[in-house]
Formats: C-alpha cells, structure tokens, sequence
C-alpha cells in the first residue's frame, strides 16, 4: 500500500494535523460541547417541526454531546469539528470518530433537511488521528466553498482512524482474532451519524473516500456494502488486501478483495456503484494496477471515473487539488442533495 512512503511521512503529518488543529481550535481544558441538531452557536432543538409522512429524513435517534476539536474558516463559516470516543456496538471496538457539518445544514431554511454524508478515512495507519481534520488540507474548508460555487453538494464529513493502532494494517475489514475495523467503518462508523445528524433514508446520500490505505478501504467497502455506500473515492488506492494478518485466512482475505467483490456484483446486476479513482500523475506504481481494475471491472453496475492530478504525488494533497478538478462534481452528480 505504498506503506514505506506513508510511514515516512506520517508521523509529520500528524504532528501537523495536531498543531494545526491545536492552533485553530479550543484546548482541550477549554473545550466545548458541541451538538448538531442546530446552528454552532445556538444548540437550537432538533428540528422545529416533524417530517412529511413520504419524508427522505432520517432524523437524529440518539444525539450526544461532541467535544470540540477545531474551527474551519474561510468558507466553513466558523463552523465546528466535533470529536467523540465511540464504543462501536456491532465491532465491539472503540476508537475516535471526528465529525463536521456543513454551513448550510445550520440555515433556517435546510431545518428540515437531511444531508448527504462522506466518511473519509486517512492514508497509512490512520491512527491516532485523521489526518482529515487538519486546517493544512482545508478538505472541510474546500468543500464548503465548492459548495458555494455550486460544484459539490454540502456534506455532512465523518472522519474515523483507521486502524486500532500505528504498528499494524487491518485492510478496514474483519481479519479472523483481529479488531473488527469492516463492521467499524461500514456500520458503527455510519449508525454514529444517523444517530446525530439529520440524513437521508437512501444510500443515494452517502460516499465513502479514502487515500492509500484508507482507499482501499473505501474502494473494497463500497463494493462489499452497495446498500450503505453509493459512491467511493479512492485515491492512490491498492486494489488487493495485503495485511500480514490475513496469513492463515485465505478465505476470508478473499471475501475482502474488491476483484472479487467486483465480480460479483457484476454476475448479480447491482445495485449501482460510482468510483471515483483519482492519482496523481506521479503516482507511477499505482496508476497501472488502478487503470487495469478499471478496464477488467468498469462496466454494468461498477460506474468508474478516473481523474489524474497534473504533476501529482501519492498524497493527500493531491488527491484534495483533484477533488476540486471535477472529482466532488462528478461525486456529486450521482448523489441525492439536502432534501425534505
């Protein structure tokens, strides 16, 4: 998973992320709570009035308190990324989940609208920080603003780690004795928004992105759960599980390979998937295998894009330049907006 590369760089960018997030968000002395069943500031109810009977909503069930984490400026409006511990009811594991919503889902006028969401996971080990959160990469920032410019819908970005720990990968799946980082991501990861935002009642409203490691957990958890995710953004994604722990359990290591998953939701017609590869155009390993998955497996119901970053690198900084180079519009395309 271009893992060497990562671990290079990681601990870096998870000094920065920290700094950043420390610089531009409360301490943690100092913290406040933080709800989104209303505007940042106010903690206003959950919704003034109760849905249509053929309503898209799915309301919050059981809204917690987040602790604040940071603020995004620019076009973020001064809103708030949240961060909680969650005891994940169906993985048994428990790990830190960061959480933002979008300007508009605080308007007056969106009160009674469910959001679409994006659960975007970090490269390398992913732990014990999303690098998603850091005001260096601006995703939050950057996707407010493509919103306003009218090239992304606004969404709800949940931000998860992505290993139980920095020593080991875990490919997001279920590996045999190992934490169960699959049920993580595609189901106590997803059930933490529902419980807390207002979303939607489709996965017409929900795309899953990840870069290296994290893409290819994006890539193989669209294709493995087609009823929970629509859309996947995988940047400089591997295509194949390669985890030293799934040594004894070729069984189970196959049933998490997304060739596999690919052909199969292709021998049974769908549901209908969007991928959204992106790589920069330096990315000299990865790109061969991303374009032969797209030749071998692109078609019927597996709905492929790839965009290449000019001059880009295995980074996550590429793949955000990328996402405003027509990747989040394309997204966007495919997906159901903010609706009643």
């Amino acid at each position: 998973m271009h893992k060497a590369l990562f671990r290079s760089v990681i601990a870096l960018i998870a000094l920065t992320v920290l700094a950043a997030t420390a610089g531009c968000g409360t301490s943690a002395s100092q913290a406040s709570p933080v709800h989104f069943g209303g505007g940042p500031k106010t903690g206003a109810s959950m919704h003034s009035t109760p849905p249509g009977k053929h309503s898209l909503v799915q309301w919050p069930t059981r809204p917690i308190s987040f602790t604040e984490e940071s603020r995004v400026g620019g076009a973020g409006q001064n809103t708030p990324i949240g961060v909680t511990t969650l005891h994940g009811p169906r993985s048994g594991f428990t790990g830190k989940v960061w959480v933002w919503a979008p300007p508009e889902y605080y308007e007056k006028r969106n009160a009674n609208k469910g959001f679409p969401v994006m659960e975007a996971l970090p490269g390398s080990y992913g732990y014990p920080v999303n690098y998603w959160i850091g005001s260096d990469l601006k995703l939050e920032e950057n996707l407010a603003q493509w919103s306003k410019n009218g090239t992304s819908l606004p969404f709800i970005v949940v931000m998860p780690v992505l290993n139980p720990n920095d020593k080991q990968y875990y490919d997001g799946s279920d590996i045999p004795g190992q934490p169960k980082i699959g049920t993580w991501l595609s189901k106590d990861v997803p059930d933490l928004v529902r419980q807390n935002f207002r979303t939607l009642k489709t996965r017409d409203a929900w795309a899953i992105m990840g870069s290296s490691s994290g893409g290819f957990a994006a890539l193989k958890n669209v294709l493995q759960n087609p009823e929970t995710f629509k859309v996947a953004i995988p940047n400089g994604p591997d295509i194949v599980p390669d985890s030293p722990l799934w040594n004894g359990h070729a069984k189970e290591e196959r049933e998490n390979n997304p060739e596999v998953l690919a052909r199969r939701l292709i021998a049974r017609g769908g549901p209908p998937v969007y991928l959204a590869f992106q790589d920069g155009s330096r990315e000299y390993t990865v790109l061969p295998k991303v374009r032969k998955f797209i030749r071998q497996y692109g078609h019927g119901p597996v709905h492929t894009r790839l965009h290449i970053v000019p001059n880009g690198t295995h980074s996550a900084g590429t793949y955000v330049q990328g996402l405003g180079e027509g990747t989040m519009q394309w997204v966007s395309a495919q997906m159901t907006g903010p609706s009643a």
